[in-house]
């Protein structure tokens, strides 16, 4: 045996990631030329908005979260004509989280069609090392027992077939947040524009397979994906509000703890940022919604100003695919031991964090709001006009936030059973993945939250 461990080696990714002396630019005018063209999807300026966050749990979770998609475009919006898919503004996702995310980012409504097909039922696992051999006992010590090439093939082939994440930029809307974990910083990591500007980098080639890697990058089964710092290839300053972050210690850890992060990337002390599956840090992904809004420097965030004039309801849901508590040692004595013991260590981990982000990101939320009031009615008449494309009445203060959590939970105890018992695994049986779907749609249409927002907005 340790010969066998021993000659496995180290395992590790190469950095695919490329330099850039201006690591803004094709960004910059690819979303210029998408503002003459005009969005994909007018929705935002209609008022009612959506955003999505996707958990992580492998196919569980990408299944669940597809079938809240699915139910959504089965509810017609106010005043009828077009269903809330056309409302959804922004979405997360967090490792198989992050999978139907990307998916619905690159493609909108066309990933409704054949998403069911070309992922959810496919055999992603039979690709991957995953038996319990020495060897590849082994890898996993060494590093990883798998790279993220096999996977990054695998996405390519059957679901990106080679976006980059410029790609994912030009959709315009909706904004899409793909996290994984910077081990290092132990923070969040998100494909974003300011994180590349910190690493001197180019995020438009960057592959939206290769991000989505890194987010489902479980420790053990898959070696950490490897970003590359270039520090000395961009003169572009990092902006003014993620260096006033870095040194707040007063402000909001989590975003104080990634602008640190970014300027370690910048200044030099971290050469390689080494990424694991983002539910490491959160398993909602709502820590990255947390920070963009923190960083954004604008009480608008996200949104353009006109988007922020005319939006009256946003309802944010948190798609929440986690487990339950398992396992029968805690009617014993003796145990947890052996894979029991890591699993619930590591489940206390994750559940920990997970709830710390989304008490976070509900006084985020609520800040977000009152700057965006206070920004909406210090306004003049003409400027209101403008934006909204229209003059008449309009109330600055005609704004509404909801937050639901769509989950196992909502249902009878039997049904939550059946479903948490369903294994994190990236390959399912095709029942399971369909009582999955017919869960996540069943799930939103009971949800308190969404039933509160279709009663505002008609």
């Amino acid at each position: 045996m340790a010969l066998c461990l021993a000659g496995c080696g180290t395992v590790h990714n190469l950095p695919l990631n490329e330099p850039s002396a201006n690591p803004l630019a094709g960004i910059v005018t690819r979303a210029a030329a998408a503002e003459r063209q005009g969005p994909p999807r007018q929705a935002l300026d209609e008022g009612d908005v959506i955003a999505l966050s996707f958990s992580g749990g492998g196919t569980r979770a990408a299944a669940f979260s597809f079938g809240v998609l699915e139910q959504l475009a089965r509810t017609s919006a106010s005043g009828g004509g077009r269903d809330l898919v056309d409302h959804i503004g922004m979405v997360s996702g967090v490792s198989g989280g992050a999978i139907t995310a990307s998916y619905f980012g690159l493609k909108g409504r066309a990933a409704l069609a054949d998403f069911r097909e070309q992922f959810l039922t496919q055999d992603l696992m039979a690709e991957l090392r995953t038996d319990l051999s020495l060897v590849n006992i082994g890898r996993a010590l060494g590093g990883g027992a798998n790279t993220d090439k096999a996977l990054r093939r695998w996405l390519d082939a059957r679901l990106y077939h080679g976006a980059t994440f410029g790609d994912l930029i030009a959709r315009g809307r909706p904004i899409t947040l793909i996290n994984a974990t910077d081990i290092y910083s132990r923070t969040p990591f998100l494909f974003v524009p300011q994180t590349f500007l910190a690493l001197c980098s180019d995020l438009e080639s960057y592959p939206v397979a290769a991000g989505v890697a890194a987010s489902a990058a479980v420790p053990g089964a898959f070696a950490p994906v490897v970003v590359e710092a270039f520090k000395d290839r961009c003169q572009t300053p990092l902006p003014p509000e993620v260096e006033r972050a870095a040194h707040d210690a007063t402000g909001s850890p989590l975003v104080h703890s990634y602008a640190q992060s970014l300027v370690r990337m910048r200044s030099g002390p971290v050469k390689y940022v080494k990424l694991l599956d983002g539910g490491l840090v959160d398993n909602y992904g709502l820590s990255g919604v947390t920070i963009a809004l923190g960083l954004s420097g604008l009480p608008t965030g996200p949104l353009k100003p006109r988007e922020a004039v005319n939006m009256r309801r946003l309802l944010f849901l948190v798609v929440d695919s986690g487990r339950g508590p398992s396992g029968d040692w805690a009617q014993t004595l003796e145990g947890p031991t052996g894979k029991d013991l890591v699993g619930a260590v590591v489940d206390a981990v994750i559940d920990a964090n997970t709830r710390s982000s989304y008490a976070a990101f509900e006084a985020t939320m609520t800040n977000w709001r009152e700057r965006l009031v206070r920004w909406r009615c210090g306004l003049k008449p003409a400027e209101v006009a403008r934006l909204r494309g229209h003059a008449g009445a309009w109330n600055c203060r005609d704004l509404k936030f909801l937050i639901g959590r769509v989950s196992f939970d909502q249902f009878e105890a039997d049904r939550a059973k059946r479903l948490n018992a369903v294994p994190t695994s990236f390959t399912l049986p095709a029942d399971s993945v369909d009582a999955l779907r017919e869960a996540g749609s069943d799930a939103l249409r009971g949800n308190p939250a969404f039933q509160a927002f279709l009663r505002e907005a008609r």
